[in-house]
C-alpha cells in the first residue's frame, strides 16, 4: 500500500512543478504528516525530493529528474480508456486504476502538455443517469465488472419474474443504460442482458472462457435495445392529431414508433389534422403519454380510452370554469 503510494507521489511531482503538502495530502488522501514521512523516505531511497519551506514552498523534483515507472498496467491502460465517466469508473471499482494511469501518462507527457487530463476534464463531463431520480449502485456491480474484465465465468442468482433463479454466465460487457447497469453475458447458445440489481449472488470462477470475437457490444445491445423498445409495444390507439401534436408526437413517446406512424399514416385531411394508428405499451401508458399534448390530440379509439380522455377534458372544464 506505501509503495503504490511513493510511486504515485513521485508520478504526482513529475508532472508538475512543484505541489505543497496540503495538495499531495488531499492528492494521495493521506495527512500532511504522512506526505513529509513520505518524502523523507523518497529522499533516503535516492530520489531527489526537494522541500521549500515557507507559506509558498512545497515539494519538487530536483535536476529534472524522471522515473521510468510510467509503463501503463493492462488494468490501468483499459481504465484510461474509460476516463470521461467518473461515476461510472467509480461504481466499478475502477477509480484507483484510472487515477494511476492518467498520472503515468502525464508524468510520460512533455511539459507543456502536462495540463491536458485537466483541460478536457474541465470541458468535457457526462451525466448518465436521467433527471429527478437518485442513481443507486447495485452492490454485486464490482464483483461483475471483475468478473468482465478478467473473462471469467460466474454461477449467479438473479431475480427473474417467475422467481429467483441461478444461472451459469459467461460476462461479456456492462452498459450503463439513464442510471441502470445491465449485463450481456452468454447463457448456454445464446446472449441474453441482465439488470445487475437483480443479482442476488454472484461468484466467479479461478478459470477464463475464451470469447467469441466476433461479438460487438455496442451491435448488439443496440439490436436488443430496439427490440425490447418494440416488444413492449403490445397495444393500438388511433389518434386525430394538430400540426403541432404531429410535431410534438416523438418527443411524448417512442420516437421510432412514432416516426414510423406519422410516416405510415394519411397526410393531413382538409382541416390540417392527421388521423393516425400508434403501438403503444398499455392504454395506461398512453393516457399518461398522450395527455401532455393537451387539446393538440384526439382520442379516435379504444372507446374506453376516449372516454377516460372526455372524462378528464369535462373535470378540468369544471377545475377552470
Amino acid at each position: 500500500m506505501r509503495a503504490a503510494r511513493l510511486i504515485k507521489m513521485v508520478l504526482l511531482l513529475q508532472s508538475r512543478p512543484s505541489m505543497t503538502a496540503a495538495e499531495l495530502a488531499g492528492e494521495l488522501e493521506v495527512s500532511e504528516r504522512t506526505v513529509t514521512r513520505d518524502a523523507q523516505a523518497l529522499s533516503e531511497a535516492g530520489v531527489p525530493v526537494y522541500a521549500e519551506r515557507g507559506r509558498a514552498g512545497g515539494y519538487r523534483l530536483v535536476g529534472g529528474y524522471r522515473t521510468r515507472l510510467t509503463g501503463l498496467a493492462r488494468h490501468e491502460a483499459e481504465a484510461l480508456f474509460l476516463s470521461g465517466l467518473p461515476s461510472a469508473l467509480r461504481e466499478m471499482g475502477l477509480d484507483d486504476a484510472a487515477s494511476a494511469a492518467r498520472l503515468k501518462v502525464s508524468a510520460a507527457l512533455l511539459p507543456s502538455l502536462r495540463d491536458a487530463s485537466h483541460t478536457v476534464a474541465q470541458r468535457f463531463h457526462l451525466d448518465a443517469p436521467g433527471w429527478y431520480q437518485e442513481p443507486v449502485t447495485p452492490e454485486l456491480l464490482p464483483a461483475v465488472a471483475e468478473a468482465v474484465w478478467d473473462d471469467r465465468p460466474v454461477r449467479a442468482r438473479y431475480r427473474g419474474p417467475s422467481g429467483e433463479v441461478e444461472r451459469q454466465l459467461l460476462p461479456y460487457g456492462l452498459v450503463l443504460k439513464a442510471g441502470v447497469w445491465y449485463l450481456c453475458a452468454r447463457a448456454g447458445d445464446d446472449f441474453r442482458v441482465y439488470r445487475i440489481d437483480r443479482f442476488t449472488a454472484v461468484a466467479a470462477s479461478e478459470t477464463r472462457f475464451v470469447r467469441d470475437e466476433d461479438f460487438d457490444l455496442p451491435r448488439f445491445w443496440e439490436e436488443r435495445a430496439e427490440q425490447f423498445a418494440r416488444s413492449i409495444l403490445r397495444t393500438e390507439v388511433t389518434v386525430r392529431l394538430s400540426e403541432a401534436g404531429a410535431r410534438r408526437l416523438p418527443h411524448t413517446m417512442d420516437r421510432a414508433a412514432a416516426d414510423e406512424a406519422l410516416a405510415g399514416g394519411p397526410g393531413p385531411d382538409a382541416d390540417g389534422l392527421r388521423t393516425v394508428v400508434l403501438p403503444v405499451e398499455s392504454e395506461e401508458v398512453a393516457y399518461a403519454q398522450l395527455l401532455t399534448l393537451g387539446p393538440e390530440v384526439e382520442v379516435l379509439a379504444p372507446p374506453s380510452l376516449r372516454e377516460r380522455f372526455a372524462d378528464t377534458a369535462e373535470r378540468l372544464r369544471e377545475l377552470y370554469r
